[in-house]
């Protein structure tokens, strides 16, 4: 069997819009053999650090200082990721050729040009002696594209089908989805909010970081009214490619919506939220996959089990009685889905192939995608 220049072992490390944390894989590529996962960890944000990533998805007080050190203590648990893959894989940095990683997104604006994912890829470089790629959005935009999402190529890589049409719905602080058509093409984008509004209403009435299982929004009703006004944003309405982020979809959107509706009570607020983030995404299948055979539910929202059984419902209601599941049917967990894209965003970078997808994004051509800091 032939031997790619790309072949080898990458990292994939990922912290999405739900600033919970960082999940990573270390991933083995040989050419014409299905990728296989060496070993995984994760660890979530201290505090302090949430905090201030959460802080800085708006304009505040001296925030380019701010972000500098967020970016040095994100470097940091990065690298703490790297070392734990090394010991659970057994593994020398030596052998690997890369690690792919993501940065966390704090502002998302490509109609303005620009996208930004604090990092500090250098850093990471010099604590794991590993050469780091990062940086994947920027070209794309640069080629007048979204920057996101990025992730339906590798779906289609590891999920797709020949034949039959699959949607892999990916459900963090955003949810977006990619459709694996039948004929072999792909489109895809991002839906509205996934768990960003979901764990920002779990926090002000929990004090907890997000709601476990969805047992919150088990305990109340939704409010069709409200529902009704939340779906009125015209995001929902847009045609791909789009893309979106905290920047719309954050605290004070919210609370503009509600300021309309008097004496709600939150486990109703939570039921809602809970139901617009299935019925958005029930909407996009039935407009953009009507003839999808099954849909593969990937990030937190997977865990959600009040959000996976809204999915069900909405897609029912709509006349879509299609299977809806983790993707860990399909032999990659939930939880690893993000993190594995990131390790062949990587190899792709290795291999210098296109990680973007124009009918996706809207870029003008396949770019590759990402920025090389070498150890």
């Amino acid at each position: 069997m032939a031997q790619s220049k790309a072949d080898g072992i990458y990292f994939g490390m990922m912290s999405g819009t739900s600033l919970d944390g960082v999940d990573a894989v270390a991933v083995e590529w040989r050419e014409g053999a299905v990728p296989r996962v060496l070993a995984q960890s994760a660890i979530s944000f201290p505090g302090p650090l949430h905090d201030e990533l959460h802080g800085l998805q708006q304009a505040g007080y001296d925030e380019i200082d701010r972000e500098a050190r967020a970016a040095n203590q994100l470097a940091h648990c990065y690298a703490q990721c790297s070392a734990a893959l090394l010991e659970l894989g057994s593994l020398q940095a030596s052998e690997v050729r890369a690690i792919g990683v993501h940065g966390q997104t704090i502002r998302h604006r490509p109609e303005r040009g620009y996208t930004r994912q604090t990092n500090n890829p250098a850093l990471l470089a010099e604590l794991s002696g590993i050469d780091v790629i990062a940086d994947f959005r920027s070209r794309d935009i640069a080629a007048g594209g979204q920057g996101a999402p990025l992730v339906p190529a590798f779906h289609a890589t590891v999920f797709g089908a020949p034949g039959t049409t699959r949607v892999v719905c990916n459900i963090g602080g955003i949810s977006n989805l990619s459709v694996l058509h039948a004929d072999g093409s792909i489109s895809g984008f991002d839906c509205g909010p996934g768990n960003a509004l979901l764990d920002y209403w779990a926090h002000r009435h929990l004090q907890q970081r997000y709601d476990d299982g969805g047992a919150y929004a088990a305990q109340g009703q939704v409010l069709q009214l409200l529902l009704a006004d939340l779906l009125g944003e015209p995001f929902f309405a847009l045609a791909p490619p789009k893309s979106t982020g905290r920047d719309l979809f954050n605290s004070d959107w919210l609370t503009a919506k509600l300021a309309s509706h008097a004496a709600l009570a939150p486990a109703d607020v939570q039921a809602t939220l809970t139901f617009l983030t299935a019925v958005s995404i029930a909407r996009e299948i039935e407009r953009h996959a009507v003839d999808c055979d099954a849909v593969f539910v990937c990030g937190g929202g997977a865990l959600n089990r009040t959000l996976m059984r809204d999915l069900k419902s909405a897609l029912s209601t709509l006349g879509l009685h299609v299977s809806v599941q983790a993707t860990d049917v399909l032999g990659v967990p939930a939880l690893q889905v993000e993190a594995f894209a990131f390790a062949w965003l990587a190899r792709q970078f290795v291999a210098r192939q296109a990680g973007n997808l124009t009918a996706v994004t809207g870029a003008a051509g396949p770019r590759v995608l990402g920025a090389l800091y070498p150890r």
